[in-house]
């Protein structure tokens, strides 16, 4: 069994994800200690917990400590990954709901699913759009499109917008098995194309976005980026606002966002998410730093060195490094000077993944 320890690094629930779906990938057993050691709240929330179920789920596995608060796991995979058509809902765990992130849940269970043989279809309610989470946005337009140079086809489909702290939404995950990954060596993005943006809101006045779009567009623009913001009101179950930017350059994908909340203006929304996205620009990097961490584990599991440059190496990154490499996929070197990550994969460890189990 592989011992963890959930409080090393940022002491975070990537630790949790990650070695998740490596148990699920390689059907190897895992205990985690001190899961989210790091957070004010430590132990497994509601979106934690229907990650730790999904995964258990998806390969029959056994489960020992899955219950809220818990800070301490034992997974043990029942068979090679099934796939199929799953449900996953954040908000039964949790008497009185939950507002969890479901990206968190999808992050997990979705390698797994696209290394077997088979598709997938996979519902997902909870939070869409939570604040400190990778939004559903962010999921559908950076991640998936930069996980579909590396091999991997999914798509997502978002029915019901879902905001903290009712939560609500409701998305679609289809899941193309079989997927043969492949390394990425992404040291210059080149040139911005174009900021796309969408503001959004639910359950709130049409103004709103439009506002949000018009700050956005024009703070842009005025900088000397080209920019196209759309504005829109969709379904959701209650009211909620947000606007969400997307910078395509040659080479790469970024993408930044603001959320509105009492007593902020939408043209101050629009402004935090341009800043964020500003300041990444300035970096020259191809890689944000949130990307940066999400990246190394479809990197380890691909047969080719991948080599990319980050804006920032943040503990969110050489944490997820040091827990892939206890599973003996790869070898993660971080520059941090240049500000490079190499991924190294050991190949006797990649031509195990996916294998029969006894």
């Amino acid at each position: 069994m592989i011992e963890i320890d959930g409080s090393y690094g940022e002491g975070g629930g990537q630790v949790l994800r990650t070695s998740l779906s490596l148990a699920a990938i390689t059907g190897e057993p895992i205990r985690i200690t001190g899961i989210r050691a790091g957070r004010k709240k430590p132990g497994l929330a509601a979106q934690h917990l229907t990650a730790v179920r999904a995964a258990a789920r998806i390969c029959h596995g056994q489960l020992s400590g899955d219950e809220l608060g818990s800070t301490r796991l034992e997974f043990i995979p029942g068979s090679v990954v099934q796939p199929g058509k799953y449900s996953f809902d954040v908000s039964e765990v949790q008497q009185g709901g939950s507002a969890g992130a479901i990206t968190l849940v999808l992050q997990t269970i979705l390698l797994p699913l696209a290394l077997v043989n088979g598709d997938s279809q996979v519902t997902l309610r909870g939070g869409t759009h939570v604040i400190f989470s990778p939004t559903m946005t962010y999921i559908e337009l950076v991640y998936l499109s930069m996980l579909k140079r590396m091999g991997i086809e999914a798509k997502v489909k978002l029915g019901t917008w879902g905001w903290y702290p009712q939560g609500g939404g409701e998305v679609e995950m289809l899941v193309k098995g079989g997927c043969q990954l492949q390394g990425i060596h992404l040291l210059e993005r080149g040139n911005l194309h174009l900021v796309r943006g969408l503001a959004v809101v639910t359950e709130l006045p049409a103004h709103i976005p439009q506002r949000m779009a018009n700050r956005a567009e024009n703070w842009l623009r005025s900088l000397g980026l080209k920019a196209s913001v759309r504005a829109l009101r969709e379904k959701g179950i209650a009211p909620g606002a947000g606007i969400f930017l997307t910078a395509e350059y040659q080479n790469s994908l970024t993408g930044f966002g603001g959320f509105g909340r009492l007593r902020l203006s939408s043209e101050k929304v629009a402004e935090i998410a341009c800043e964020q996205l500003l300041k990444f620009h300035q970096t020259g990097a191809p890689i944000d730093e949130h990307l940066a961490d999400q990246l190394l584990l479809p990197a380890a599991l691909a047969p080719q060195v991948t080599h990319y440059k980050v804006a920032q190496v943040s503990t969110h990154l050489t944490t997820n490094a040091a827990v892939i490499e206890k599973f003996g996929l790869a070898k993660i070197k971080v520059d941090t000077a240049e500000k490079i990550v190499s991924v190294i994969p050991v190949m006797s460890a990649v031509s195990g993944v996916g294998r029969e189990q006894p």
